[in-house]
């Protein structure tokens, strides 16, 4: 079955160019013009990835993101914007967006983005269990949630991503640049600003167990530290 994205885009011109490159690799597109529009498509459909303008009339994208997140907390979210500011770019990332694409963006980097995320939403890590123990957290790749005392957190696909890939490492020093190419699918300034926001996101996520922790290694990288 074709992989259904759902694309938001106020500019009529960029949205055919874009829409019909993707129609062309084999996605179904539903495409809309404002974020309202999107707004009353999300509360009924599913979709297996999402990219949305942030500057749209109606509703802007980070908004449009946080109710996503409301219906939807494993969808993978690619934001893009004329906007190169480092603080939207974290904001976009901090309220549950996966990346961040500024336009002028190039068609080929877009395709392989989203060919990236519907890769890692669907793969299934081979050597480890659908549930896996965490500390005091019961931590459910397969189906995005991360529990404890009976509270269940719904993750996203990326912050599910970075979260196996810690734990498959676990007491070991991990570089910086490994963890952005086995993500982020490439090592660069930007992304590593990205990815110590998904750190934190996961240690105040764990932060109920002190055993848990996400060690910075200064100059190198990061180190899992949890309890057997």
């Amino acid at each position: 079955m074709k992989a259904h994205l759902l694309y938001v885009e106020d500019d009529a011109s960029l949205s055919f160019v874009t829409r019909d490159n993707l129609e062309l690799n084999g996605y179904q597109i539903t495409c809309c013009a404002d974020g309202k529009e999107a707004m009353d498509l999300i509360k009924n459909q599913r979709f297996d990835l999402c990219i949305l303008d942030v500057m749209l009339p109606e509703v802007d994208g980070f908004t449009l993101a946080k109710e996503i997140r409301k219906y939807d907390g494993e969808v993978p979210i690619l934001f893009l914007s004329a906007k190169s500011l480092k603080e939207d770019r974290l904001e976009g990332l901090r309220i549950g967006g996966d990346d961040y694409l500024t336009k002028p963006y190039s068609i080929e980097e877009l395709l392989l983005k989203v060919e990236i995320f519907l890769r890692r939403r669907h793969m299934v890590a081979p050597q480890m269990p659908k549930m896996s123990r965490i500390g005091k957290y019961l931590f459910d790749y397969t189906n995005l949630t991360l529990e404890q005392a009976g509270e269940i957190r719904r993750l996203t696909q990326r912050e599910a991503d970075l979260l196996r890939y810690l734990m498959s490492n676990r007491g070991q020093v991990i570089r910086r640049s490994a963890i952005l190419e086995q993500i982020w699918g490439e090592d660069d300034y930007f992304l590593g600003r990205s990815l110590d926001v998904f750190i934190s996101r996961l240690r105040k996520y764990l932060q109920k167990d002190e055993g848990i922790k996400i060690e910075n290694v200064h100059g190198i990288g990061f180190q899992f530290v949890c309890p057997e």
